[in-house]
């Protein structure tokens, strides 16, 4: 946030708003958002910051990243470059402007410590950063389900991820403290504090994806095959009997709705663990999600196999499963408090023994989700 204050005074003046959305980590429930299921992420203590004033009229909207640059924000009518660095900033720009928050023209700069392409979900943090911070400025309002539906459409229609709503949503409507069980058809959040004595550690391993790239659409495509050959709308409304239904042609689609109906039950059950504290079934639930993302979805990766591995044979561990995407990125374990420390240190020390790679290990207590703050109270504040 002082970065983002200080470069945006430098550069422009003081701020009139500060909007910030953090990103996440997803303990339980893989690719069932986009099949109507049932995930069970929390948000990071890592942000996106985005500082804003009103620009005169006439001007452009400008946009300066301390990671990637300077981008002026194409008029509604110009064709948007999907591998544009700025393509979410231009996608929030324009669907605000089609939806009627017009605060005519802005200028911001954004800094994050979210790692990108980690699978941290540093894309939907910016979306929602800058989605709440123009909404600021427009003198406009939208529910926590109604910004991420904007972000996911940005995604969708102008970056062509066809990704589900979880990343946009749990950075939207976070509750400190807790994970939050999103129903991703009805986008109802039920927050579940993390059971006592437990502590979650982001691993980072080092490795990257890139989403558009990978078999991500192809995962996608499968669950809707799979559907319509059990006669579903989707599989959030599939039991395992029905699999039964599935012609064998279809032995790929098959194993790929298997992991969607069991990890919908896995993440249901994970929050009733929550509910009682129970972090040992926390972890045991975690476990098993892992495995059927590695065998039966096939989007795990070697790397991400090898941290989980590590981290299940080190002490005070009591899961740990990949998380995102998959591919690369990030795994996500579940810790015994009093162990976390020794085990940050150790799994980060086998890691490299065997891999020759750095892997960034966080501990990490569930944040708030996105807010905007005025910006001469944040320009206080930081003096």
């Amino acid at each position: 946030m002082d970065r983002a204050v200080l470069r945006h005074r430098q550069r422009w003046g003081t701020p009139e708003v500060v909007g910030r959305a953090p990103g996440r980590v997803n303990l339980i429930g893989e690719h069932t958002d986009y099949n109507d299921g049932f995930v069970l992420p929390l948000a990071l203590p890592f942000d996106t910051v985005v500082a804003a004033r009103r620009a005169p009229e006439g001007s452009s909207t400008e946009v300066f990243s301390e990671d990637f640059g300077h981008a002026v924000l194409a008029p509604s009518t110009a064709e948007i470059d999907p591998t544009d660095w700025a393509v979410f900033l231009h996608g929030v720009h324009r669907l605000l402007h089609a939806e009627g928050f017009r605060p005519g023209p802005w200028r911001a700069t954004i800094a994050t410590d979210i790692p990108a392409g980690a699978g941290l979900s540093s894309s939907a943090a910016l979306e929602v950063a800058v989605v709440s911070t123009v909404l600021h400025l427009a003198g406009g309002e939208l529910s926590a389900a109604e910004v991420a539906r904007l972000c996911q459409r940005v995604d969708n229609e102008l970056v062509g991820i066809p990704s589900g709503i979880m990343d946009q949503l749990i950075s939207a409507a976070a509750l400190a403290g807790h994970a939050c069980l999103i129903d991703c058809r009805s986008l109802h959040v039920e927050p579940y504090p993390l059971p006592e004595g437990s502590v979650v550690a982001v691993i980072d391993t080092g490795t990257r994806r890139q989403l558009v790239d990978s078999e991500y659409a192809d995962r996608r495509a499968a669950c809707a095959r799979a559907a319509a050959a059990m006669g579903v709308g989707s599989l959030r409304d599939a039991e395992l009997a029905d699999l039964e239904r599935m012609p064998c042609e279809l032995a790929t689609e098959r194993r790929r709705a298997h992991h969607v109906i069991t990890e919908n039950r896995r993440t249901a059950d994970a929050a009733q663990a929550m509910a009682v504290g129970d972090a040992a079934a926390l972890g045991s639930l975690m476990i098993a999600s892992h495995d059927s993302l590695r065998d039966d979805y096939e989007v795990s990766g070697p790397a991400l196999d090898q941290m989980v591995e590590i981290a299940r044979g080190s002490a005070g561990c009591l899961g740990a499963r990949m998380t995102g995407g998959g591919f690369a990125g990030c795994a996500v374990a579940l810790v015994q408090t009093e162990a976390a420390t020794e085990f940050q240190a150790r799994v980060a020390q086998r890691y490299r023994d065997e891999s020759g790679l750095d892997a960034e290990i966080w501990l990490c207590d569930p944040a708030a989700g996105a807010s905007t703050t005025s910006g001469a109270g944040v320009v206080n504040a930081a003096r």
